[in-house]
């Protein structure tokens, strides 16, 4: 069991990665759209590119949503409204219609016209009657088709124009009686039909709604249907009307049939096979080529993180609307990995993240295509990020190559600009826009993930910052030898194309272990007092090695960023301490040569290499006595030379030709500090 916890402790690196490798695969197949990708890529209005398309089944042809809504609302206009009859109020109205009759007109009127009277107002009630009265004003049209209901009963089919209204029942009655000439007795008649007549139909809306919605349940969704064989449409035509209605009827079916239940589980697979891949690629990459964050848990979880939110973001946008797919600043991703790592990983990252969105946006070819072109030219374009010109700069450019490639595409597929979508081009200005939140997501980062970017680089670079004032008090001939460093280090990145800012802030606090014994350094020695005298070679050697882990220390206490430490570490590599390991040999041949050895390790970066040998060569032209050209020239060639004789550059990635023009450089800057002229021959 011991051994067991023993094995698991030592391998926890690596259960970690294999944890957050799963983890982050799982949640990009999770944000990946559940339905099935059709393998062809079209758009209405524009020519079929593929091959000619052959129908692999059987498949109905979908109506479109707007032959849809427009059945629909055909069967909303003409669907027949239900009005509930109360029969007993009609029966009750010509009973009460004798009473009222009678009570009004009794004998004064000759008995005849009485008779007529009585028999044309009970005729008008017949007539308001035979459909019946409604209850209140509806605002339906008059030529809705309408039935009336007595109980559960329909009774009658009539059209909303057949119905009475109580506003219409005086209207009504007069174009009666003047049809019958006795409008003269309009007003009595008036009277008692005011006191009479009662609504007696109510407009049933829950069966109405019941009979309506039964209706439009009954709706086909689908007009014809396309034979297994039959060509869908050939190459270059253009895709519009019934083909673009076809090409649609086949995507929806084959979506249904591939992605079923039976074989879900296994589309899922295959997805997460294809995801794995692709992130195993990234870690291969990073073991091999970037063997320090590889080992850094916290780096790698911090890529991982930035994948999966771009593909959550991305899959966000897609599912509200695809046509605001290039709003996404995706070009945030190689900016943010390039400000805390290097553009080669942040390409890298970036290649594969586009490839994983391939899965989740529309015209994937299209977008794979816009979106590794700006990545590519925000790697290149984007240096010294901490200058905001130089963002904007570079913003403007990548919003200018996203507009001229979908441009080219649009022609291409086109044939023409006539019909160009102009607010596309908004969509891409928005993006640059949103390309400029970089700034404040480093600084976030840097606070979550406890990361170093250039930005970071510059504020430590301030001369007057706490640290760098302390070793200007304490240590004052190191502080200036750390200035000079720091001039011929950032000069000779900029030659080798290597981060300036890094180097330059490395050299500014590289020897900030110097201030624990300051009087032991030469550089600090103004009195002409040497305490080196009264100790022997070793225990000198031992304070001079031991600047190195002093500065680690004073550097963590300081809360530097580890990107800084790693040039104290390495700025003497594994070098010897050669003068007191040559003042112990004299006095004993058996000397070992590892107690007057830095512990290293090695600088194992384009930037600690310059570092190692900016330092070298600075620390040891004070020594120069009656410098020249010639021999400024032969001083940095033996230092260099002796450094590469040692493997002290064997695990930085610098190349020969680059410490040539390292050595170039340092040998112009040396001559500028002794203001030396070319010399000329005798």
């Amino acid at each position: 069991m011991k051994d067991f916890i023993n094995r698991l402790y030592k391998n926890h690196s690596l259960i970690y990665k294999a944890f957050l490798f799963i983890a982050t695969t799982f949640l990009i197949v999770y944000f990946f759209p559940k339905s099935g990708k059709f393998k062809y890529d079209f758009e209405k209005g524009k020519p079929w590119q593929s091959e000619d398309l052959q129908a692999p089944f059987d498949f109905a042809i979908k109506k479109t949503d707007l032959e849809i809504e427009a059945e629909k609302q055909a069967i909303e206009e003409s669907s027949v409204l239900y009005f509930t009859l109360d029969n007993s109020i009609a029966d009750k109205i010509k009973l009460r219609y004798e009473e009222l009759f009678a009570s009004v007109y009794q004998d004064s009127l000759e008995l005849d016209l009485i008779k007529n009277l009585k028999n044309t107002g009970a005729d008008i009630i017949n007539q308001l009657y035979v459909f019946g009265i409604l209850n209140e004003n509806y605002d339906f049209p008059t030529n809705r088709p309408i039935a009336i209901l007595d109980g559960n009963v329909k009774t009658k089919d009539a059209f909303y124009s057949n119905l009475i209204k109580l506003s219409d029942v005086s209207s009504i009655l007069e174009k009666e009686l003047k049809k019958a000439n006795l409008l003269d007795y309009k007003k009595g008649l008036t009277s008692v039909f005011f006191d009479l007549i009662e609504p007696n139909l109510t407009f049933n809306k829950s069966f109405t709604e019941k009979v309506a919605k039964e209706e439009l349940d009954k709706v086909s969704l689908a007009r014809g249907s396309v034979v297994k064989g039959t060509l869908i449409i050939s190459k270059g035509e253009v895709v519009e009307g019934d083909k673009f209605q076809k090409l649609k009827s086949l995507q929806s079916e084959y979506e249904s049939q591939v992605w079923n239940e039976s074989n879900y589980n296994l589309v899922l697979f295959a997805y997460s096979l294809l995801v794995s891949l692709a992130m195993l690629m990234l870690l291969l990459f990073l073991r091999k080529y970037r063997t320090e964050v590889y080992e850094n848990n916290t780096k790698v979880t911090f890529i991982f993180f930035n994948i999966l939110l771009l593909i959550f973001i991305t899959t966000f946008v897609v599912n509200y609307n695809p046509k605001f797919i290039y709003v996404v600043p995706i070009c945030v991703l190689p900016l943010v990995l390039k400000a805390f790592f290097d553009a080669r990983l942040g390409l890298f990252t970036h290649v594969l993240t586009v490839l994983l969105l391939g899965f989740v946006v529309p015209n994937s070819y299209e977008y794979m295509f816009l979106q590794i072109i700006a990545g590519i030219v925000t790697i290149l374009t984007v240096s010294e990020l901490y200058k905001r010109a130089n963002l904007f700069i570079s913003v403007g450019q990548i919003t200018l190559v996203y507009i001229i490639a979908y441009f080219a595409f649009f022609v291409i597929h086109e044939g023409s600009i006539e019909t160009l979508k102009w607010e596309i081009f908004i969509w891409f200005i928005l993006c640059g826009l949103a390309t400029l939140f970089v700034q404040p997501l480093i600084y976030a980062y840097e606070k979550l993930f406890g990361l170093v970017s250039d930005v970071s680089l510059l504020e430590l670079s301030d001369t007057n910052s706490k640290l760098l004032k302390q070793l200007s008090n304490v240590a004052p001939g190191t502080f200036h030898h750390s200035l000079n460093v720091a001039n011929l280090a950032e000069a000779s990145a900029n030659e080798v194309g290597a981060n300036a800012m890094l180097v330059r802030v490395g050299a500014l606090y590289h020897d900030i272990g110097k201030m624990k014994n300051p009087t032991y350094f030469t550089e600090n020695q103004s009195t002409g007092i040497n305490p080196h005298d009264e100790l022997s070679s070793r225990e000198s050697a031992k304070i001079i090695v031991d600047h190195v882990i002093n500065g680690i220390e004073i550097a963590r206490k300081n809360n530097l960023p580890d990107r800084v430490i790693d040039f104290i570490r390495t700025h003497h590599g594994t070098s010897v301490v050669y003068y007191f390991y040559m003042q112990e040999k004299k006095e004993n041949d058996a000397v070992d040569k590892l107690h007057y050895s830095y512990p290293g390790p090695k600088p194992f970066s384009k930037e600690t290499a310059i570092l190692m040998m900016c330092d070298s060569v600075e620390a040891a032209s004070k020594s120069l006595k009656e410098p020249t050209s010639t021999k400024i020239d032969l001083f940095v060639e033996n230092i260099i030379s002796k450094q590469i004789e040692e493997g002290q550059f064997l695990n930085a990635d610098i190349t020969f030709k680059e410490i040539q023009a390292i050595k170039k450089v340092l040998k112009q800057k040396l001559a500028n500090i002794y203001h030396l002229r070319v010399e000329y021959p005798e």
